[in-house]
C-alpha cells in the first residue's frame, strides 16, 4: 500500500514538474503583462505565478482530464482581480513600470486585455469568469485597445511670437 502511494506521488510530482517546465514561462509573462511591471523586475507578477501554480499542484488530482495551463491561468486572473481590485491596488495593482505600455490601463482593462487577446479566451469565458455581462467585456476590451493604439496628448504647444488680435 505504501509503495503504491509513494509512486503515485512520484508520479504526480513528475507530471507536474513538466507541466511546470511547459507553461510557467508563459504564465509568467501573462502576470507581468498583469502587473504591468518590467521583464527584469518583476516580483508582483512572479508572487502571482508561484500562487498560480501552488493552487495548480494542490488541486492536481481532482482536475480529471482538465486542462492545467486553464486551471493555473484562471486563478491567476482571479487573483490579480481580487488584489487589484477588492483592496485597491494594494497588493498586486499599485506600482508599475513607466515604460509599460499596459501601465496606461486600469487593472480591469489590463486583466480583460491580457485574457482575450494575449491568452485567447473567449469574451463569453472571460465575462463568466470575472462574472461581468460579455457585453461589458466587449466594451472595456474594445477601450482597452483604442488606448493603447490611440494614446492620449498632451496639451497644443504654444506658439511662440503670435500675438492675440483684441476685438
Amino acid at each position: 500500500m505504501r509503495q503504491r502511494q509513494a509512486s503515485q506521488g512520484t508520479r504526480r510530482s513528475r507530471e507536474f514538474e513538466a507541466f511546470v517546465a511547459g507553461a510557467a514561462g508563459r504564465l509568467l509573462h501573462a502576470a507581468t503583462l498583469l502587473t504591468a511591471e518590467s521583464p527584469d523586475d518583476n516580483p508582483r507578477a512572479r508572487r502571482l505565478l508561484t500562487l498560480a501554480l501552488a493552487h495548480t499542484y494542490a488541486c492536481w488530482d481532482r482536475l480529471r482530464g482538465e486542462d492545467p495551463y486553464d486551471r493555473a491561468r484562471q486563478y491567476l486572473a482571479l487573483r490579480f482581480a481580487h488584489g487589484a481590485w477588492r483592496r485597491h491596488g494594494v497588493l498586486f495593482g499599485g506600482r508599475t513600470h513607466p515604460d509599460s505600455p499596459l501601465s496606461r490601463l486600469t487593472p480591469q482593462e489590463r486583466l480583460i486585455l491580457v485574457l482575450r487577446l494575449y491568452e485567447g479566451v473567449a469574451e463569453q469565458q472571460t465575462a463568466a469568469l470575472l462574472g461581468l455581462p460579455a457585453e461589458r467585456v466587449h466594451t472595456i476590451c474594445d477601450r482597452a485597445t483604442a488606448t493603447l493604439l490611440h494614446p492620449a496628448r498632451g496639451p497644443a504647444p504654444a506658439v511662440v511670437g503670435a500675438k492675440v488680435a483684441a476685438s
